[in-house]
């Protein structure tokens, strides 16, 4: 406990503090060296006050998630120790300040809420975000929260897991004082004034009661969280504080609690929080691989994707060349950045300051000048094989040999891309997903001679660019798009088969998707997915069914939100509306091709979209293109809007059980054909009563 929690005297104010880097977590060790603290200020009759604080970058962060992961495999800790503290905290005769620097979340505001007093540095943050791994507060946080703040301020922060930053906390009264200059002789100063008064016991006091409240509060959390459980029994918990006294409101709050964390959307949620921090260790390249220094980047193509991408590595504070082909196709690239960064300052996510040095930092080019001073050169042009194989075989010749030369290719093989040059282990793909100044996805795709310098380089990028990097082997599509293909397939073949495209993706989005698949291609355009399909024609097994139907569009002009039509409608806002031509399109073909009729619950229509992307996976997994079913995971919850609540599709697989999966995709094999051929690893799984995330372990056990 000693290297955990210290305590000593600066005169007569006692001094806790915790020292469990990196976030001082409450980890096991942490809440009873803090309980050993209070004891021996308690029996000093010269301490008068104690102030809790936490050293390095933050105060408490919030529990220690691995303890909830721990309940989930039966091995059940439980959070007795911290609900003691909780106790010993509040019933000190002697005023306890906590002093906030960094962040109080979670279990650390609960703790903090439990002292006497709550002091803060103006840029810290408290918040209550447990909802975001499906549970709700179980330190009391729902109980104490309203009687501090109101029910209002409780309610919003219980039940969408937002930061509220000190200012804003002082304002509501969850914080007491904000301390300009050094926290701690601040606090110690706070601490000493405490003494003549009497410590407050906020939890004697019932929170207001407010239906109105409530109900916007479900509404919201419905909005914003949409299918989620947890925000509502945090509303539910909340609401409590403002009915019954503290304990009973208290036990509302465990009982609700200990349903949420025995939920599948917990472990779902859990599962993730683990997984993007699993995603950036790579078997093999350990942190001995010293990377490669990043001061300037290049990018070729200044479209929708290398606009993008020049804002992520501007606003990273990275300076770019943005070369196009000519100044016309300069002009109109420049002009969506500045666009994009006016809409960012108009919605408050950057002030106008920022978004003028970012802007700054791009230097729109016409040739290659200057291109010998990368570190890291983009290649972000059109999607066809050829041309990238040119752009890179010019790049070959303009730059360093020491600058990585990376493709923003979506679905081309990248060892062909390499063999342009002279030097492929120094060539990567850097799969940015559209937009690429605002999803967090990266995927990495490393080729057959890609260097281990190359790949450490890569990963810590996309920290370094506020990215969630994952690591996937050279195939086509990728991982995600190759699993993607498939997904699209079935929700074309329903649309086929005479199921009206609202129904499909409505079925989806009812599911959790962000999107539904068609919406998503008529995003994307249809136009680019039957290009890609052209490049990979000769792919194609005879006698195998292929959708026709978005060919058929294209064929019409109809290329989705870019042509106005699609397999919607959209008006000048780009809102949707049923596209009538798509059925008799359908129908006329479905009648050609011998197509039955075959209208589709809801439940079929995820089960066959979402298991043959699962199917997919684990041929995905088993050919080893991605490392783990992990990675697979945060791929699609992070570029695909797949549901983090699911856990993501090998995830939501191990939830709903392999053998259920695998005996409904030997249904559908057996009424759809060869495209429904079950992967022999899910089939192994299944047969075993095993699962992925046993897969990964043994994997790795392997390594």
């Amino acid at each position: 406990m000693a290297n955990l929690v210290s305590y000593y005297k600066e005169g007569n104010v006692a001094v806790i503090a915790v020292d469990n880097p990196p976030v001082n977590a409450l980890s096991p060790g942490v809440p009873e060296g803090i309980m050993e603290g209070l004891r021996w200020a308690l029996m000093h009759d010269d301490v008068e006050a104690v102030v809790l604080a936490g050293r390095g970058r933050t105060f408490i962060a919030g529990a220690d998630i691995r303890e909830f992961e721990k309940i989930h495999a039966g091995h059940h800790g439980g959070l007795d120790p911290i609900l003691r503290l909780l106790a010993d905290l509040e019933d000190s005769d002697k005023p306890v300040v906590a002093a906030i620097h960094g962040t109080a979340f979670g279990g650390g505001l609960e703790v903090a809420m439990a002292c006497h007093y709550r002091v803060a540095v103006p840029t810290a943050q408290v918040g209550q975000p447990e909802v975001k791994l499906g549970i709700i507060p179980g330190g009391q946080g729902t109980q104490r929260l309203p009687r501090l703040a109101g029910l209002g301020k409780a309610l919003e922060m219980c039940s969408l897991g937002e930061p509220v930053r000190a200012a804003e906390a002082k304002a509501a009264g969850i914080i007491d004082e904000l301390i300009e200059g050094e926290l701690l002789p601040g606090a110690i100063a706070f601490a000493r004034h405490a003494t003549a008064r009497t410590p407050p016991r906020a939890s004697q006091k019932i929170a207001a009661p407010d239906p109105d409240a409530v109900a916007a509060a479900h509404e919201a959390a419905s909005k914003r969280l949409r299918g989620q459980t947890a925000p509502h029994a945090a509303i539910e918990a909340v609401e409590a504080a403002s009915r019954l006294p503290f304990r009973e409101g208290c036990q509302v709050e465990t009982r609700l609690f200990d349903q949420c964390l025995a939920s599948d959307q917990s472990k779902a949620l859990i599962h993730v929080f683990f997984g993007e921090r699993t995603v950036s260790k790579v078997p093999g390249i350990g942190k001995d691989v010293e990377t490669l220094p990043i001061r300037r980047v290049a990018i070729v193509g200044a479209g929708t994707m290398g606009g993008g991408i020049a804002m992520v590595y501007a606003n990273a504070g990275i300076p770019v060349l943005l070369k196009e082909a000519n100044e016309a196709a300069l002009d109109r690239g420049m002009a969506t950045i500045t666009r994009n960064y006016a809409n960012s300052v108009k919605r408050g996510r950057f002030t106008e300051e920022f978004a003028g040095q970012r802007l700054k930092l791009i230097t729109p080019h016409v040739n290659y000048g200057g291109f010998e001073d990368a570190d890291i050169i983009v290649e972000a042009v059109f999607e066809d094989m050829e041309l990238k194989k040119r752009t890179f075989a010019e790049l070959d010749k303009v730059t360093r040999p020491d600058a990585i030369l990376a493709s923003n290719t979506s679905t081309l093989d990248i060892d062909e891309i390499a063999a342009a040059t002279s030097r492929p282990h120094m060539v990567i793909g850097h799969h940015f997903f559209s937009p690429a100044n605002v999803m967090r996805l990266l995927e990495i795709v490393r080729g057959k001679a890609t260097g281990a310098q190359v790949i450490a380089t890569s990963m810590e990028l996309a920290r370094r660019l506020k990215k969630v990097g994952v690591l996937v082997g050279n195939c086509r599509g990728f991982v995600g798009n190759r699993m993607f293909a498939p997904y699209c397939r079935e929700s074309v073949f329903l649309v086929e088969e005479g199921n009206a495209p609202e129904h499909v993706d409505g079925a989806l989005y009812a599911f959790g998707m962000a999107m539904g698949p068609l919406a998503v291609q008529d995003l994307a355009g249809l136009d680019v997915g039957c290009r890609i399909r052209k490049e990979f024609k000769h792919l194609e097994q005879p006698g195998l069914r292929y959708a026709e139907l978005d060919s058929l569009l294209c064929a019409a002009g109809h290329y989705g939100q870019k042509t106005g039509r699609g397999f919607y409608i959209y008006d000048a806002a780009r809102k949707p509306s049923p596209n009538p031509e798509v059925l008799a399109l359908a129908g006329e073909y479905a009648a050609k091709a011998g197509l039955a009729r075959h209208p589709a619950t809801s439940e079929e229509i995820v089960e066959r979209c979402v298991y043959a992307l699962i199917n997919e996976g684990a041929r995905v997994l088993e050919e080893g293109f991605a490392l783990r079913s992990v990675d697979i995971d945060i791929i699609y919850i992070n570029g695909y809007g797949f549901p983090a609540w699911r856990g993501g599709p090998m995830k939501y697989a191990d939830l709903a059980g392999l053998a259920n999966v695998y005996a409904r995709v030997r249904q559908f094999h057996d009424r759809f054909g060869e495209h429904w051929k079950p992967a022999p690893l899910l089939e192994h799984l299944a047969r075993h009563n095993s699962t992925f995330t046993a897969y990964d372990k043994s994997r790795a056990a392997a390594a």
